[in-house]
């Protein structure tokens, strides 16, 4: 870009210099988009149905028979839930990152610095999700998309057409690679009993699934390729702007909802043992199965877009209002989630686990998303942002305001340059309106009521069952 103008695309898009300078202070709440709030809250749900399973730990004796109603609800939920929360996260990951980037270009902050925040976060991720896995979940999904995070940080900032090489090489890459590593390892058989487990192997183990998971995130690009779809639904505005997209929006969604569940066919007979298939053929179907859901991960992400623009006149009230709540603090909510399927299903809490299959988990993980949308609710109704969110930012910005008045200071007396033009999309940074709001804490880390959206920031947001 000539000079002259990035000199007048600071002018049109960089607020004046004293303003700038150490505001780093969440978005205000009318400043929000609806849209990534209400996708955040209704994916928590999601994330509670697939993880529910991976919370039968600690028990002893035989484990339940399953009915043919848990066999229907576990071909519903491998149809429109498993492997499908886990890349809708990752698409409200990527959002969050490119809102993130383009409010800290607004504020004054280079690439460099941008860059310097994002890494940060990532590293915070990475360790928030290690003692997650260690002491209650070791299907943690945060430490993987904190090492996603380092990869994504280096392509926020780059044209399209780069990212198009990187989504379809991880895309391929990870579709083979994964799949391939599952036929490597071969699986076990089912037990009909529950494994002893005392609670320091439960924490050793959890160590161990971590580091493998952050490896395999990183090794694979598992979650890559749905991490830049996030990034370009934030240059497209299908999020920040809904309502001028709806058409786009509505063809992904059905688009992705008829091919998933016409070729989920042959998983939905291999998961409801009505089709026995050798290790090779289940491998395959399995990188089929992850397909689908990159798709429909982002077509879930394009419905709640479209039910945001139908839920616009009421605004934040009512039932759009609760899943707004939850998706304004989607880090402190699925933290939350852990710790009560912990306490409930564990053999280490109340114990319920060794009774439930899939329909029971399934009540309960819509119960316990229940309670805490209700905790959510009453935290927005007195303005208190949620507990994660506010320390995670903490971490993120610390030291950032000070290095802004710094650059601010000289910047003051310069003279503003004058708009030479509009600018064509190739040209700009891709800054968004700075209202939108979506954090990179809300990509289950939902963003604080600030900078950028999220949640769990980093989205949770991983385990067989845990990567459901």
């Amino acid at each position: 870009m000539p000079f002259a103008r990035r000199a007048a695309h600071k002018a049109v898009h960089s607020p004046p210099a004293e303003a700038r300078a150490g505001d780093l202070a969440p978005i205000a709440r009318a400043d929000r988009s609806l849209a990534p709030d209400i996708a955040r809250g209704l994916l928590l749900m999601f994330i509670a149905i697939a993880n529910t399973p991976g919370f039968h730990m600690g028990l002893t004796g035989p484990k339940p028979k399953p009915l043919v109603v848990d066999r229907i609800v576990d071909g519903i939920e491998t149809v429109f839930v498993v492997d499908r929360s886990r890349p809708m996260f990752a698409v409200l990951f990527g959002f969050g990152i490119a809102m993130m980037a383009s409010r800290l270009a607004a504020r004054g902050v280079d690439q460099r610095g941008v860059r310097r925040v994002l890494r940060r976060r990532s590293w915070w991720l990475v360790l928030f999700g290690l003692v997650h896995a260690t002491l209650l979940w070791r299907g943690d999904i945060l430490a993987p998309y904190g090492v996603t995070g380092l990869v994504a940080l280096w392509l926020v900032h780059r044209p399209d057409a780069v990212l198009r090489r990187w989504f379809w090489a991880s895309l391929v890459w990870s579709s083979i690679a994964f799949p391939g590593i599952q036929w490597l390892d071969g699986g076990s058989a089912p037990s009909t009993t529950w494994k002893p487990l005392s609670y320091l192997e439960f924490m050793r183990e959890g160590v161990i699934t971590s580091g493998l998971m952050q490896f395999l995130s990183l090794g694979t690009f598992l979650l890559l390729p749905m991490t830049i779809v996030g990034i370009w639904l934030h240059r497209s505005g299908w999020l920040t702007r809904p309502h001028e997209h709806v058409a786009e929006l509505r063809t992904v969604f059905v688009t992705a909802l008829v091919v998933n569940v016409v070729l989920s066919l042959p998983d939905v007979l291999m998961v409801t043992r009505v089709w026995d298939l050798s290790r090779t053929g289940e491998s395959l179907v399995y990188g089929l199965h992850l397909l689908l859901g990159a798709m429909m991960g982002a077509g879930y992400v394009c419905g709640f877009a479209l039910l945001a623009v139908r839920w616009s006149h009421r605004g934040r009230t009512g039932l759009p209002g609760v899943l707004a709540a939850v998706g304004e603090r989607s880090m402190t909510a699925y933290l939350l989630q852990s710790v009560l399927f912990f306490s409930v299903l564990t053999g280490w809490g109340l114990g319920l686990g060794t009774w439930t299959d899939a329909a029971w988990d399934t009540v309960i993980a819509v119960v316990v998303w229940s309670v805490i949308a209700v905790g959510m609710v009453a935290l927005d109704r007195r303005g208190v942002r949620g507990p994660a969110e506010v320390v995670l930012r903490a971490l993120t910005y610390r030291g950032e305001r000070r290095r802004l008045a710094r650059a601010a200071a000289p910047e003051a007396a310069a003279p503003q340059a004058e708009v030479a033009g509009p600018l064509s999309p190739g040209d700009q940074p891709w800054i968004s309106a700075a209202s939108s709001a979506l954090t990179v804490e809300s990509v289950c880390l939902p963003p604080e009521r600030e900078a950028a959206s999220w949640a769990p920031e980093a989205s949770g947001e991983t385990g067989t069952t845990a990567s459901r």
